[in-house]
């Protein structure tokens, strides 16, 4: 009898065994410690409610302490399964060290674009090893109610654009731009690849400077730069030693006019902010020039090249390429926009003007990230500088231009 009891007890953890081993889980790795509520309220649920089978933990790290985090957990063989990816060198270093996986024929693919898929790809374009998750949009927001109270009209033309300025400061009720040069990144991301594709007509220009077909001593790439110098006039008293934070305060406590944005900004501020905001898309030099946006590619999921549940990987993130995903993220993270071809209605209003452009204006990424920072001097920390120094007036478009060619054609062959 106790023979037969025991074997009854076996037989039955064998079962649970097994039934506990055909439950995968999942866990997945991000520097996104701000979206750990979404992942478990919206995103894990709505995929493991057509595959009850994979069950999906989000394991985030602070973002400053991801890279080296992440690096640590891949050299130990104890990262996750799904690695959330950063744009371009970053990911390309992880994929050509083996620790990423090929998902070229991932079907879930097909739903984006080359442009949309160029950051987490080979620089031939022969492997592509993270799914597209979202990118931020470039522009400015503003205070409509400041503008309303100005009597003041968006404007859509570069001299419009000065021209709203001027009249804002000779007001003086409002700062005309809240952006500061202390903290340097600002001024390039928010500045100068914020305005720059309408002059060097976005990927058309970004491709020619990777190829060595243009120079950054060419009027496309120092244009943008003149028009930088006058902002200086505009940003309000201290702006030199205004930080970060300091620009984002001063805008959403109403004392400024004009934010220079990237749409990351728009729920945050929907928070803080006690006034109507809307937005505008950099202006263009002439009426009736074609206009071009920087639509970055942000961020990308992709599975650990090491992970023993490859197959229940796939699954997921072939369902992240899907149209049910496209709609959950970008709605709940308003401001970081699918780059899948689908196409997805924005309940935030904001966010559906920044979106809108897409329609309007030749999309590109931001001109230094990929390839042109790879070597020292490291173009894309070069701008910021060079942007900081046009702005305040240290240094001439002439020369910041000249100084970044140098700097480039030092290291880089296609441009010596």
């Amino acid at each position: 009898m106790k023979t037969r009891v025991l074997s009854a007890i076996l037989l039955a953890s064998t079962a649970l065994g097994g039934a506990a081993w055909a439950e995968t889980t999942l866990t997945i790795e991000s520097w996104r410690n701000d979206d750990l509520t979404l992942w478990q309220d919206k995103i894990i649920p709505a995929f493991e409610a057509k595959h009850p089978d994979i069950k999906v933990k989000f394991t985030p790290s602070a973002p400053a302490e991801y890279n080296a985090v992440l690096n640590a957990k891949l050299d130990a063989g104890s990262a996750g399964d799904l690695i959330t990816c950063r744009p371009f060198d970053t990911s390309l270093g992880l994929y050509q060290n083996g620790h990423l996986a090929d998902l070229s024929d991932l079907g879930g693919m097909a739903n984006f674009s080359d442009v949309a898929k160029s950051a987490w790809q080979t620089d031939d374009g022969a492997a592509t090893f993270c799914v597209p998750m979202a990118s931020v949009i470039h522009g400015f927001i503003y205070n409509k109610d400041a503008f309303a109270e100005l009597g003041l009209n968006v404007p859509e033309t570069e001299a419009e654009f000065f021209d709203v300025l001027e009249k804002i400061k000779a007001d003086g009720s409002y700062i005309p731009m809240a952006m500061g040069t202390n903290d340097q990144w600002e001024a390039a991301t928010m500045g100068y690849n914020n305005i720059g594709p309408n002059y060097w007509k976005g990927e058309e220009g970004r491709l020619a400077l990777i190829n060595g077909e243009q120079k950054l001593t060419d009027e496309a790439w120092v244009a943008p730069y003149r028009a930088l110098a006058k902002w200086g006039g505009y940003l309000g008293d201290g702006y030199e030693a205004q930080t970060y934070p300091d620009s984002q305060n001063l805008f959403t406590l109403g004392r400024a006019a004009i934010y220079p944005a990237g749409s990351w900004e728009i729920t945050g501020f929907n928070a803080q902010a006690d006034f109507e905001m809307g937005a505008f898309k950099p202006p263009v030099q002439n009426a009736g020039d074609k206009c071009y946006i920087s639509d970055h590619t942000d961020i990308a999921i992709g599975m650990n090249a090491a992970s023993p549940n490859a197959e229940a990987a796939r699954t997921f993130l072939d369902w992240v390429g899907s149209e049910e995903f496209a709609n959950i993220y970008a709605n709940a993270l308003p401001g970081f926009f699918s780059l899948s071809s689908f196409d997805v209605p924005m309940q935030d209003p904001l966010a559906q003007e920044f979106v809108s452009w897409r329609g309007e204006c030749g999309s590109t990424i931001r001109s230094t990230y990929q390839i042109l920072s790879r070597g020292t001097p490291n173009l894309e920390n070069e701008t910021w500088n060079a942007s900081v120094q046009v702005i305040k007036g240290a240094e001439s478009p002439e020369d910041a231009g000249k100084r970044l060619q140098d700097g480039l054609a030092s290291w880089y062959d296609p441009q010596k």
